[in-house]
């Protein structure tokens, strides 16, 4: 099969030729239909912290069609369409019962969407139902992401959220705090390409202010926000959300960030803020994901900018390391 390979850090991928995977008891082959590129993705590219190298296969936002099964498998058939969760798990123990995947002792994550087929288990293969496409299947991760953001904020009815960052997290994030009751929600970025996105998908003002992002947040909000979700993951953004925030209010990192940060604890205690990290997210958040697409839901689908062949994926995926239009890009291998 064809595949885009990482070549090491610092280096664009290729596509090549690797060995079809064979599965083995209690897996299954996936052909792959589509395939989000992640902003994760990038920076597993770069920061040696993520402990991928030469030799991986990226891509952990895919959805396609069962093709084979190995021993053992129960509930899936050849043909099926299914969305992939990308968190690996035994998928019996307690935890994983309940649905909180990434506490298995087994837990690890899932990539290989980056290729004409992939390798899983079926505990996380979700079924698509009629009405949801292959890129809809491709989507549910990121959603799910921030789903379990605004779970984890305690976020009420009517509260004021700021989100930091416009990309599909940030703007994923807009979508459920909307839905979900909010009474104003403001996305804030540096750059004005994702202001039409930001407000179609549910938020009620976009702000790209440089000189006075904290001003200029305030008076989107009329006045600090109950809840300010940073969706980023660079330094200084925390800091930054502390004067954002009201007293007493919740920050939430969804944005990943491997390098050190600083900010001033004294002025977080002084106004009792909460600072709450959000990390992946629960079966049931990635099956309420792909619920909300199969209700009708249609705001999502507008994260989804371009789909290129997996020919044009090293040239695209270095070009998306610079801030451009695009939003989510699906690979078609």
């Amino acid at each position: 099969m064809r595949a885009a390979v990482m070549q090491g850090l610092h280096k664009p991928l290729t596509v090549e030729t690797v060995p079809d995977p064979v599965p083995g008891a209690g897996e299954v082959v996936v052909k792959v239909g589509r395939c989000g590129i992640c902003g994760s993705d990038l920076h597993m590219t770069e920061d040696p912290a993520y402990g991928q190298g030469a030799g991986s296969i990226l891509g952990h936002e895919f959805a396609g069609e069962i093709v084979d099964l190995g021993k053992g498998v129960e509930g899936l058939a050849k043909g099926d369409l299914v969305a992939v969760s990308p968190l690996k798990s035994c998928g019996t123990c307690p935890a994983c019962r309940d649905g909180n995947v990434s506490w298995c002792e087994a837990f690890g994550p899932q990539g290989g969407g980056y290729a004409e087929y992939a390798l899983t288990k079926p505990n996380q293969c979700v079924k698509l139902p009629r009405s949801a496409s292959l890129a809809d299947g491709a989507i549910i991760e990121p959603l799910a992401v921030a789903l379990h953001g605004v779970a984890m904020s305690g976020m009420r009815i009517g509260d004021k959220v700021l989100i930091l960052g416009a990309g599909p997290i940030g703007l994923a994030t807009a979508f459920w705090a909307r839905r979900m009751g909010a009474g104003r929600v403001v996305v804030q970025d540096v750059a004005e390409w994702q202001r039409a996105r930001a407000l179609a998908m549910g938020a009620h003002d976009f702000i790209a202010d440089r000189t006075d992002p904290i001003g200029a947040a305030t008076r989107a909000l009329a006045g600090k926000a109950d809840i300010v979700f940073e969706c980023v993951g660079l330094p200084g953004l925390i800091a930054q959300g502390v004067e954002q925030v009201r007293p007493r209010g919740t920050i939430v990192l969804l944005g990943l960030c491997t390098k050190p940060d600083t900010f001033n604890s004294f002025a977080m205690l002084s106004k009792e803020v909460r600072l709450i990290t959000s990390a992946f997210f629960t079966a049931h958040e990635y099956e309420a994901a792909l619920d909300a697409l199969d209700r009708g839901a249609a705001e999502p689908r507008l994260l989804i900018t371009d789909t290129i062949s997996l020919a044009q994926t090293p040239e695209v995926f270095e070009s998306l390391r610079r801030r451009t239009e695009q939003c989510k890009v699906l690979i078609a291998p």
